[in-house]
């Protein structure tokens, strides 16, 4: 069963810088810096997905690793801000890397840093209104998605299908 995550992405302005560093433009991971902090195992994991050597990234913080953990290839995620679903993508790669992650987004260090990032195998950049998600069945109006959520296998499907995914 695909999972669906929705992910908060484009909030706070380092936010979107992040989002215009690692989705709007994909990422050289087999170039410096990033190579250089890459593991032989998330070396080769990306390269398997991304062949051609780059990828768009996106991440989350050490407090969600239980979910992320349960995130697999494939898996659909919501990237969400101003309102709207403003990008899909499908699930390649995951990584738990600090470095990979400081060396994608160079985060101020009074900020947490991320330590899961995983790439996407496919992309879409989308603006799909929070509404039609809350018209979808089990979802609530008013609802803005101000977390990361894995949701359950209903959910998902509920998502993918009123979708068109």
């Amino acid at each position: 069963m695909t999972r669906v995550m929705i992910q908060p992405s484009y909030g706070k302005p380092a936010t979107r810088r992040h989002w215009a560093d690692t989705l709007d433009t994909p990422v050289q991971f087999r170039e410096p810096p990033y190579l250089d902090t890459l593991t032989p195992d998330d070396r080769a994991a990306l390269s398997e997905t991304h062949p051609d050597g780059q990828a768009r990234f996106w991440g989350a913080t050490d407090k969600h690793d239980k979910r992320l953990d349960t995130l697999g290839p494939g898996d659909v995620v919501l990237l969400t801000g101003q309102r709207h679903v403003r990008a899909i993508g499908w699930v390649g790669a995951i990584l738990r890397n600090h470095a990979f992650a400081r060396a994608l987004w160079t985060p101020d260090p009074r900020d947490c840093l991320w330590s899961n990032v995983y790439s996407l195998q496919e992309y879409r950049a989308t603006w799909i209104p929070y509404e039609r998600i809350w018209a979808l069945p089990g979802f609530t109006p008013g609802d803005y998605f101000m977390g990361l959520r894995l949701l359950d296998e209903v959910k998902s499907g509920v998502v993918l299908r009123g979708l068109g995914l």
